[in-house]
């Protein structure tokens, strides 16, 4: 009995050192420290040593962190979380189109080439195969990563919402790192960006509820969201955040992740209405309801923001929840049949105009398994 539990601890300490070690790896980011968390301490969102939602919660998960996880592991597997054959894309030669042209393109989950007020920008770009620190968890559908750092023009702008890796992809950025001209992101974030090598020069890092004056034609708004953020253990050490991309002939909004929140409506109130809404539907989950948005609450949310078009995100490439893959764009389609604005359901790759004058798209998933 002795000899047995000797060689699990054993077993345990090497689990441990092994994964200590494998955290060191520059993927994992840096927690931030010196001037950076001394600026982090000053802000009003930032208490009892981290950052705070909107609606302040004190942990991610609803249920206890262990029932969640066991749910995970070993709650069986649900049926249809991926599809069974390749997922339907249109990809698009993004240097060939009019950089005149106010043009959004979806790439899978939350990652989207816009053109707008003449800039070109990329958001929360992930090129890889995979959304975590392992290899064999989170894999991509099949047929959903059709872009790569090379497919890339040269970029105006990079925005990223916040660090979890499913938006924030190291083996990506540092494939489009010569070719990004300027970066945009919440307080925190900057922290990886300076480990990794990136010249802090070109990285704007605020707080929420800050504009930053992109060119003459564009302004990019920080925003407040329903989030978490953390890469492996320290968690709440950098910020999540909404987008509001303002041009004087467009008005686009991204939410990044996060949960229904009521500033919904007060940012549609504040911007007057927007073009086109990028909304999170994909990956809810009953053990955490106040990080993510359901379909009903995501198409509520494109009303609240009197948003003229809505394109769904955060879904059609990983499946880090428990539904179908295909349910959130079936539950979404019936939810905004009477709602004021159209919905966008493009196929990856699929360029689609940003305004009214955008052409209803098809429901690609029904021609899938």
């Amino acid at each position: 009995m002795k000899t047995l539990l000797k060689f699990i601890l054993l077993f345990i300490l090497i689990v441990a050192v092994g994964a200590y070690f494998y955290s060191q790896r520059p993927e994992f980011g840096r927690t931030p420290t010196g001037k950076r968390l001394e600026r982090i301490r000053q802000s009003p969102h930032y208490y009892k040593g981290r950052f705070w939602a909107i609606n302040p919660i004190e942990k991610a998960v609803e249920t206890s962190q262990f029932q969640a996880t066991m749910r995970f592991l070993f709650g069986g597997t649900p049926e249809r979380l991926a599809p069974e054959e390749p997922v339907l894309s249109r990809k698009t030669d993004l240097r060939k189109l009019d950089p005149r042209q106010d043009v959004v393109v979806w790439m899978g989950h939350s990652t989207f080439y816009m053109q707008l007020g003449g800039s070109r920008i990329l958001i929360d770009p992930v090129f890889s195969g995979w959304a975590s620190p392992l290899p064999f968890i989170n894999k991509a559908f099949a047929g959903s990563n059709v872009y790569a750092a090379e497919d890339i023009p040269e970029i105006d702008l990079l925005v990223i919402s916040h660090d979890h890796w499913d938006h924030l992809d190291y083996p990506t950025l540092m494939a489009l790192k010569p070719k990004i001209k300027r970066i945009v992101m919440p307080l925190g974030v900057g922290e990886h960006f300076e480990y990794w090598g990136f010249d802090m020069d070109t990285v704007t890092e605020e707080d929420w509820n800050t504009a930053v004056k992109i060119t003459e034609q564009l302004t990019v708004h920080i925003l407040p969201a329903q989030h978490f953020t953390g890469r492996f253990l320290s968690q709440n050490q950098s910020e999540a955040c909404a987008f509001a991309f303002i041009t004087p002939q467009r008005r686009v909004f991204y939410s990044g992740d996060g949960g229904y929140a009521k500033e919904f409506k007060e940012f549609g109130n504040t911007f007057g209405g927007f073009d086109l809404a990028i909304l999170e539907n994909g990956q809810y989950n009953r053990d955490w309801p106040k990080i993510h948005m359901n379909p009903k609450e995501t198409a509520q949310a494109g009303a609240d923001l009197k948003a003229k078009t809505v394109l769904p995100c955060h879904g059609g490439k990983f499946a880090l929840a428990r539904h179908p893959w295909d349910e959130p764009f079936i539950r979404l389609t019936a939810e905004s049949k009477d709602k004021p604005y159209k919905l966008l359901t493009p196929r990856i790759g699929e360029p689609v105009a940003i305004g009214t004058e955008a052409k209803a798209t098809g429901h690609w998933w029904e021609e899938m398994k």
